[in-house]
């Protein structure tokens, strides 16, 4: 019998998750990360939640606290980013220094052979390369491919998802037939330490940094007036400007540097090529790629992957060449690859 350590969020998924991998044999431990605690210092909800499924299945729980961890490799990064002019992914900084780092260094140290996560992702093993490749989920409107490209092949072989292969009213399903009391919890939404989504809130509270005032400028540079600070921008941004000119204008740019923002049309937020920093690919190592790659490369969680050529331009960076232009993108956000159905890889846009 195989032993793995399981992240449970207290959710329906992660919660299947575990029946799941039960019922294929293994003995499963479960874990819930405490990452963001409440400001009454009551009890996480999830982590309830999870205690009581383990409970109903009869399994060991676990609460790892990683907060001080995610407040420096997550929250620290999302606020710095932000004051940058940067629109970061959290939930793939998460992936990388929590959920795939820190909970393989404490499956390790429970005697675990596996971790397993409740993401809609598989993993198989190729016998042909040799190497273990991810897939996305069978259900494509719930795959979460995305944020799992810093993953590479030695984690792989010690990675499950057991709920790649079914979609969401299944999952529902199977949690009320077995009796979990969370088969109608509602899925966690955007992120997880703003869940009013009120960003600018969070950014003044959580900073003790002054945001201050800058420029509206055209993409010539000429200034048209004034803006409340950048962290309250967003690449494609059309409404809540504070500002008027009588036809429909987008925040085309932030500068980072002297900020300033930067407003257009909409012909001007597309773009046909990018740059990435902090690139990982999944089955290769660097030096084992040869010229550019031909992909299909989405530059957002919910962008529809469109073809592209991929081409290092120097450790860890790449430039992205697109067939056709791409609506704003982003920089902070992440360009991930993939070949069909495969994720190969992805970065951080610059």
């Amino acid at each position: 019998m195989k032993r793995v350590l399981l992240g449970m969020s207290g959710g329906v998924d992660s919660s299947v998750a575990a029946y799941l991998l039960q019922r294929e044999g293994y003995e499963v431990v479960g874990a819930t990360m405490s990452l963001w605690k409440p400001k009454d210092n009551s009890e996480d909800k999830s982590v309830s939640d999870a205690r009581a499924v383990c409970e109903k299945l009869g399994i060991d729980h676990h609460v790892l606290d990683f907060s001080s961890e995610f407040q420096e490799k997550v929250v620290d990064n999302f606020i710095d980013e932000y004051f940058r002019g940067k629109t970061p992914n959290p939930c793939v900084f998460c992936n990388k220094s929590i959920k795939f780092n820190l909970l393989f260094d404490k499956a390790r140290d429970l005697g675990c052979d596996y971790v397993a996560t409740g993401h809609y992702a598989l993993v198989e093993y190729n016998p042909k390369s040799g190497k273990y490749e991810i897939k996305k989920a069978s259900s494509d409107s719930k795959d979460q491919t995305y944020v799992l490209y810093n993953l590479n092949q030695e984690k792989l072989a010690r990675t499950l998802f057991p709920i790649g292969n079914y979609d969401k009213d299944t999952i529902r399903s199977i949690a009320k037939e077995i009796g979990l009391e969370v088969h109608n919890k509602p899925d966690s939404q955007d992120i997880c330490f703003i869940p009013d989504h009120d960003y600018k809130k969070f950014l003044k509270k959580h900073s003790d940094r002054n945001i201050e005032s800058g420029n509206f400028v055209d993409i010539s540079g000429r200034v048209l007036g004034q803006h409340k600070g950048i962290i309250s921008y967003t690449i494609g941004q059309r409404k809540g400007l504070g500002i008027t000119f009588g036809k429909p204008t987008y925040v085309v740019g932030i500068n980072g540097d002297d900020g300033s923002i930067i407003l257009g049309n909409n012909e001007d937020l597309f773009k046909s090529s990018l740059l990435a920093k902090d690139v990982n690919f999944v089955e290769w190592n660097q030096d084992e790629i040869e010229g550019p790659i031909d992909v299909y490369a989405k530059i957002r969680y919910a962008a529809k992957p469109s073809p592209a050529r991929v081409t290092y331009i120097g450790k860890d960076r790449v430039r992205v060449d697109f067939e056709e232009a791409q609506r704003a993108i982003t920089s902070g956000q992440s360009v991930v690859f993939y070949s069909e159905d495969r994720l190969l890889g992805g970065g951080i846009i610059e």
